[in-house]
């Protein structure tokens, strides 16, 4: 007997808790899955409509074989998969949370699409990671080379040590659930994701996002320095917020959750 083709959101684990007027839909970073919002879902779901789901990436997902290196070499095909989520549920208006590349791939759907989104979250996120005249974006080329290197023939040690790097150090919940969900995505696809993040520059589409948007930034984050959110308060022609988050490491949504939720519920009143 024939089967039908799972829509994406069946095929990317799409789920949906709460039933709140508005709707938030969180996106998870490289090497996560939507486990990472475990903490601020029960939360949220108590005044909001919650969506999480996978991106082709994660690791829950390998058995769909939907990650196509070539395809996923911009983010311009995930801004795509995301409409197609939000269009498949029938969602518009919504409030968009994009942890890491995740939050400017929201901010090209939203430019594609500004009647989908009312408001962009954009939590550790950033344009450009490597360093050039005038923009510090964290990375010398030198960083990311070795980097990769070690993804491409060490891939275990590198889940290690970057698990350390960019989770706080301090906070062995964060380091041990980014090592598993890195793990999970495994060198495969972890190696071209990885080359698609890091030699992105989406500085100068920040100019077209026109939604409100709330960038949240911890007190440190080996990623994302803090001069990357300040360029970002800069160039989003919409109207931007800046919080930080007294915490470590690239995770707040783990490591200060609940802050991270005042933060959220503050940026959905104004």
């Amino acid at each position: 007997m024939a089967t039908s083709k799972k829509s994406l959101w069946e095929a990317l684990n799409g789920r949906s808790e709460g039933s709140g007027a508005e709707t938030l839909v969180l996106a998870h970073g490289y090497g996560m899955e939507q486990s990472m919002w475990d903490k601020v879902v029960p939360l949220l779901a108590e005044s909001y409509r919650v969506v999480t789901f996978d991106w082709v990436c994660a690791g829950s997902v390998k058995n769909e074989k939907l990650y196509d290196p070539v395809k996923y070499s911009s983010y311009e095909a995930f801004a795509d998969d995301l409409i197609t989520l939000l269009q498949e549920m029938n969602l518009k208006d919504v409030t968009y949370v994009g942890s890491s590349m995740s939050g400017i791939i929201g901010c090209i759907a939203s430019v594609k699409t500004p009647q989908l989104f009312k408001t962009l979250i954009l939590v550790g996120s950033s344009p450009r990671f490597l360093n050039s005249d005038g923009y510090e974006g964290g990375f010398n080329r030198s960083d990311i080379e070795q980097l990769l290197w070690n993804i491409e023939n060490n891939y275990e040690s590198f889940v290690s040590a970057f698990a350390s790097l960019i989770a706080d150090p301090s906070n062995e919940e964060s380091v041990k659930k980014y090592e598993e969900g890195l793990k999970n995505m495994g060198g495969e696809v972890g190696l071209p994701l990885a080359k698609t993040i890091f030699y992105s520059d989406w500085r100068e589409m920040l100019e077209k996002v026109e939604t409100p948007c709330t960038i949240i930034q911890t007190k440190k984050d080996a990623a994302v320095p803090h001069s990357v959110a300040l360029y970002m308060q800069n160039k989003i022609k919409g109207k931007v917020r800046l919080e930080i988050i007294d915490t470590l490491g690239h995770f707040p949504q783990i490591t200060a959750h609940l802050h991270f939720v005042q933060v959220l519920k503050a940026a959905l009143g104004s």
